[in-house]
């Protein structure tokens, strides 16, 4: 397959992501825009499968009927009751695919003498560190939903020294590499000390919360998709990465607002950092109230 053709077969699959967005913002298109986000996609698959040539056909045949069928399955069999729970766990996932993609760039990198450029340094950095917050983090998320763990906000002492250590290590790992420094171990150390980050992220965080949250870490999935992009020099993974990033932060900001709170409470609560203000809503003996317009419950019930 020629480089125009391919790029025009993916510039319509970066087109239908577009319309697939348009039509999921209206519940009676929603299922529309997933068919059409679903056709971009195997667009999309197919013409990678075709560029790959024989080197790896199998291999992408492979991966596309272990993760088509378990997909299929899932999204059947799944209730609407416990859908946030799959969109936890398949979010994870895509973080976790852009992590992969930054260690297996790096790896048939360095065997080439002279250090890797600086952009592409800090794309495979970017990629793995924001692609492994969001996937241990996702799982957290999913084993909250899914009762495996307890939903109230998990703290322990020290919890800020602990998180700012953990971060100090995945941000020197970075820099290490982005300056030059030619030693995988350091991805490695990186994507350890990030997931274990997104853990100790989402622990302290209500199981009530966790729909912000996964919001927000899937926007993070979509930086990670869109950095993973710039590594491989594929546009349909930097656009697609953007717009589910930029759709992410929206949604959580507008998720928070209709909470009557702020993001950082959402987050950051049980650290003991932030108190809740008067417009935060008020608990009573039989739980949380929060205050509302007559237009607000006219949408939700409708």
């Amino acid at each position: 397959m020629s480089t125009n053709l391919s790029n025009l077969l993916y510039l319509i699959t970066i087109v239908t992501f577009i319309l697939a967005l348009r039509f999921l913002s209206n519940p009676a298109h929603a299922r529309r825009g997933n068919q059409i986000g679903a056709v971009g996609m195997l667009l999309a698959i197919v013409v990678t499968w075709i560029k790959v040539g024989t080197t790896s056909w199998w291999a992408i045949a492979i991966g596309m009927l272990i993760g088509g069928g378990f997909g299929a399955v899932a999204a059947r069999k799944v209730k609407m009751t416990a859908m946030p729970e799959m969109v936890a766990l398949f979010n994870g996932v895509g973080g976790g695919a852009a992590a992969l993609i930054a260690l297996a760039e790096l790896h048939k990198i360095l065997p080439e003498p002279g250090a890797p450029k600086v952009d592409i340094s800090i794309a495979i950095v970017l990629s793995a560190l924001i692609g492994s917050i969001s996937f241990s983090g996702s799982m957290i998320a999913f084993a909250k939903l899914r009762e495996l763990i307890g939903g109230r906000p998990i703290t322990y002492p020290g919890q800020q020294f602990g998180n700012a250590f953990v971060v100090l290590v995945a941000a020197a790992s970075g820099i290490a590499l982005i300056a030059g420094v030619q030693d995988e171990w350091l991805l490695w150390l990186l994507i350890g000390a990030a997931a274990v980050f997104g853990v100790l992220f989402v622990l302290p965080i209500g199981g009530a919360d966790m729909p912000v949250v996964i919001s927000l870490l899937n926007a993070f999935t979509g930086l990670a998709v869109a950095a993973g992009g710039f590594e491989l020099e594929n546009n349909v993974l930097i656009v697609a990465g953007m717009l589910v990033g930029a759709s992410g932060t929206l949604l959580t900001l507008m998720m928070a607002k209709a909470m009557n709170r702020s993001v950082a409470n959402v987050l950051f609560g049980a650290f003991g950092q932030i108190q809740e203000g008067a417009g935060q809503g008020m608990t009573g003996a039989n739980g949380t109230v929060r205050p509302t317009t007559p237009d607000d419950v006219a949408v939700m019930l409708a």
